[in-house]
């Protein structure tokens, strides 16, 4: 996904980077083998226990309730035009939000077909990515695609040409942020690399 633009094919994106991973895993197992590890005796065992503890959890915080404070503050406060003001009080609601998820109660107890909890699962996902999204968003100082300051209005090539990384420290509800550079380079001799430009419309 990472290697579209705004205004690409999805669906070209697909075919071709599609074939490229198909080929990587071809090599890699050339390359390595096609043996597989044992299975520890305990395997998934956490991932049971994680639902469970996530079904059975004694909270009183409807899962809608967080998942509308959740949509309605990236809405607001992560927008297409973003200030350092706005984000910061966004990360904030965000990380209270995501806290709350400890104390979410899944109203369906059932272990088959529970909406109520595919509902509790993907509201953590989401947590987790709007977390991410907006605690990256407001590191970045310049302005870049759908990424748009008020406060810094001009991209950064200088200071922000890099990929950010992000890592999440779930029993804190805290983002630790780290960043690699940009391959400027293509992967073949026969196509000669594109530099970056200014994007005007």
């Amino acid at each position: 996904h990472g290697a579209n633009r705004l205004g690409a094919n999805s669906l070209l994106d697909i075919v071709v980077f599609g074939k490229s991973c198909a080929n990587t895993v071809i090599f890699n197992l050339t390359k390595e083998g096609r043996t597989q590890p044992e299975l520890k005796e305990n395997a998934g065992e956490s991932s049971v226990a994680d639902l469970d503890r996530i079904l059975h959890n004694k909270g009183d915080i409807p899962i809608a309730r967080i998942r509308e404070r959740m949509k309605e503050s990236m809405a607001l406060y992560a927008a297409v035009f973003r200030t350092e003001d706005s984000m910061r009080k966004g990360v904030e609601i965000i990380t209270e939000c995501y806290k709350d998820f400890s104390h979410a109660l899944v109203h369906d107890k059932s272990p088959v077909w529970n909406s109520n909890l595919i509902e509790a699962l993907e509201l953590r996902n989401l947590l987790t990515n709007a977390l991410i999204t907006i605690t990256s968003a407001v590191a970045r100082k310049e302005s870049r695609g759908a990424h748009a300051r008020d406060d810094f209005q001009d991209r950064d090539d200088v200071n922000w040409m890099k990929h950010t990384l992000a890592y999440l420290d779930d029993p804190k509800a805290k983002v630790n942020l780290d960043y690699r550079p940009v391959h400027q380079d293509t992967l073949t001799n026969e196509v000669e690399p594109i530099p970056p430009a200014k994007r005007v419309y």
